[in-house]
């Protein structure tokens, strides 16, 4: 319940249901409709924004700050716009003095819990995007050169992603000579699969998702045939569905993240380790096992969204991105290059035109003329 304190001189109070995670891609899988989000999230993403907002949450509290200033708040101004009250710098502190479910107040920055103050942060508006864009730009030539540091260091690190053949997993799915489409739950990927739309249903091609992107094609009703990552922002709905699921391990010591919850859920998985992300994985997956086409969709490329992402280069991006490049096509912002025409509009002006001309030859020939006539005398002498 959200309700505003008219008349009283103080600022708008929000009340809700709270919901707390300190990983946010977690967190958006069980919150519901107008209640909090509490956060632990520094430099909120835009994927984890739009998730947010589809959740339908009304207010996000952050024990962190929404945006250090190395790229531009678009994700903030988007909450912003759709009225989301937004509370940053409340202190690790108040993740634990808050618990799941409980009834909160906000007013302003300060966070009210039967009638008491228990924190208080800073709130996020309008104003504050905006001198934080201008920091972001004022930084924008020191952040892209150390991005670019970064990059060129880790590429000769990474070199084995093109250089030496990594073991892949046997798979039940094929890919030879069959187009793929990789799906990221990257920015635009819903418009981008919804203009691949008649491509999808002609050819078939074998449909991976990548983490979240195996919810994203069942969004469309589709049924991902793999899913590969760390499997820690995909639904067990997701997963169950699958025909086949790849874990994503790690050669840099973080293991295999992903093993504990499929055996959990007593699901049969392939492990593929390799460096990189595991949406580096899946492209390199297609490719290896043969694929004639790889069409990837939500796919991250550009620096604001690697810095989004918590990530100081894109060596593995690039590196694989050269291995595949001459079998991928990137369907990036497909949806907004074209949008197609509205077919009900389209069908009865087809059926005039097919019409039309029956209608002229039928008025002209003698023959409907008296057949015409002889229906007109028929209906006189039934009235």
């Amino acid at each position: 319940m959200f309700y505003s304190l008219a008349g009283t001189g103080k600022a708008a109070c929000r009340a809700g249901r709270l919901r707390k995670d300190r990983s946010t891609k977690k967190l958006i899988q069980r919150i519901r409709p107008h209640e909090i989000a509490l956060i632990s999230h520094r430099d909120l993403d835009w994927t984890a924004a739009e998730g947010l907002l589809r959740r339908g949450v009304k207010a996000v509290l952050n024990t962190d700050c929404f945006c250090s200033g190395l790229f531009p708040p678009a994700p903030l101004q988007q909450l912003l716009q759709r009225k989301v009250h937004l509370v940053e710098n409340l202190g690790e502190q108040f993740f634990d003095a808050v618990e799941e479910g409980e009834v909160v107040s906000i007013v302003g920055g300060a966070v009210y819990r039967r009638g008491a103050e228990i924190g208080r942060g800073d709130v996020i508006t309008e104003r504050a995007c905006e001198r934080i864009y201008r920091e972001a730009l004022q930084r924008r030539a020191q952040v892209m050169e150390d991005f670019l540091v970064n990059t060129l260091d880790y590429a000769y690190r990474e070199r084995r992603l093109i250089t030496e053949h990594m073991p892949l997993p046997s798979l039940k799915t094929s890919f030879r000579n069959r187009d793929a489409v990789v799906v990221i739950r990257g920015k635009g990927f819903r418009e981008d699969l919804r203009a691949l739309k008649i491509y999808l249903r002609e050819k078939k091609p074998v449909l991976v998702g990548v983490d979240g992107g195996g919810d994203a094609l069942l969004e469309c009703g589709l049924t991902p045939d793999l899913i590969v990552g760390d499997m820690d922002s995909v639904s067990d709905e997701a997963l169950r569905q699958a025909r086949e699921l790849v874990v994503h391990a790690y050669p840099d010591g973080r293991g295999v993240p992903g093993r504990e919850r499929l055996e959990r859920l007593g699901l049969k998985y392939h492990i593929f380790s390799a460096p990189g992300t595991s949406e580096d994985i899946a492209l390199l997956l297609a490719y290896d096992l043969g694929a004639a086409l790889i069409v990837a969709v939500g796919t991250h490329f550009s620096v604001t969204e690697f810095l989004e992402k918590g990530r100081r280069g894109m060596a593995s991006t690039i590196l694989v991105r050269l291995k595949v490049g001459d079998r991928l096509v990137d369907a990036k912002g497909v949806g907004r290059l074209y949008q197609p025409r509205n077919a009900g509009l389209l069908l009865p002006l087809a059926l005039c035109a097919g019409f039309s001309p029956l209608l002229v030859m039928a008025l002209f020939s003698p023959l409907v003329r008296h057949l015409f006539n002889l229906m007109i005398f028929r209906l006189k002498l039934l009235f």
